[in-house]
């Protein structure tokens, strides 16, 4: 039988990455295009774009919500990337071969992860309430009068980034767990025999060797972290009303995600809420490469 030619085979090659290829053209390429095209356009009451070019860009200079916007989110994202060291630590300890019940703790710090956002809104709301809520009630056993921690704009992002750091650690502890044991013991053994400490070894040894499951999961992070909208969405609504509308903290706590909903989808200003998604896609992108510029410095593969 005569063997398919080379033909053949760049057309089976095509017919089985098409079903991806449309898919990712469809749902993710197309929409790019239309949220670009929109950011242009200024919709009317009764739907249809009008364009206008760049009125909206240069709208984004003059909303103060923008620059609060963009304020939150850079610190929202600073206090996430400040939790990787924790995530690290974490994995450590359950790394140790002598540690009972290993995989019990590692199941429990992967518990949020697979747990919906609304359910640990909902779970931390009723914690965080200023009243009678768990965290206020720990508090005052050492005499320690806590503030409404969803309501108090100098608390509130802060309490949501702790959120979002628990919510974010047992991923990235399974991401170090696996650059831990991926790391060859002998180096461990030969530290050893120096007489290299703990410390020192972790230090000299543990975290260049696991500065590329660093470097990953600090990408992921700040990706993820950027984004963040339906922690904020879910922890400042009030029942009864629209989103966020009746919460002081909103302002403080309102992300670009969040500006983004806000605009295209209560106040209906579609081509505005564009431009405002268009822009995070373009921070994000720019972060990314600046990322992937400097892990050349600093991330060691071995």
């Amino acid at each position: 039988m005569r063997p398919p030619g080379r033909g053949a085979e760049h057309a089976w090659a095509y017919a089985m990455v098409a079903p991806m290829t449309i898919g990712l053209a469809v749902f993710y390429l197309w929409p790019i295009a239309q949220t670009f095209y929109y950011s242009f356009t200024k919709t009317g009451p009764f739907g249809g774009h009008t364009w206008i070019g760049g009125a909206n860009y240069r709208a984004l200079v003059d909303e103060p919500a923008v620059a609060q916007s963009v304020t939150n989110t850079l610190i929202y994202t600073a206090v996430q990337l400040a939790g990787i060291p924790l995530a690290i630590l974490v994995a450590a300890l359950l790394n140790r071969r002598g540690l009972r019940g290993r995989s019990i703790y590692r199941t429990l710090y992967f518990l949020p992860v697979v747990t919906m956002p609304v359910a640990v809104a909902m779970l931390w709301r009723w914690m965080y309430n200023g009243d009678y809520g768990v965290v206020n009630y720990l508090l005052s056993l050492v005499g320690i009068a806590g503030p409404h921690w969803a309501a108090d704009p100098s608390v509130a992002l802060y309490a949501l980034a702790a959120i979002g750091i628990w919510m974010a650690l047992g991923y990235n502890m399974v991401i170090f767990l696996a650059g831990l044991q991926g790391i060859p013991t002998e180096f461990y053994e030969a530290a050893a025999i120096d007489g290299a400490s703990p410390v020192r070894t972790f230090f000299r040894i543990t975290v260049p060797l696991l500065s590329p499951s660093i470097f990953f999961a600090t990408v992921l992070t700040m990706i993820n972290s950027l984004q963040m909208f339906d922690l904020a969405y879910m922890m400042m609504s009030t029942p009864g009303s629209a989103a966020g509308t009746a919460n002081p903290a909103l302002p403080r706590v309102r992300t670009i995600a969040y500006l983004f909903y806000q605009k295209a989808f209560v106040e209906h200003d579609l081509g505005f809420g564009a431009a405002v998604a268009f822009v995070l896609l373009a921070f994000i992108l720019a972060m990314t490469a600046i990322q992937f510029r400097l892990q050349r410095r600093w991330v060691h593969y071995a």
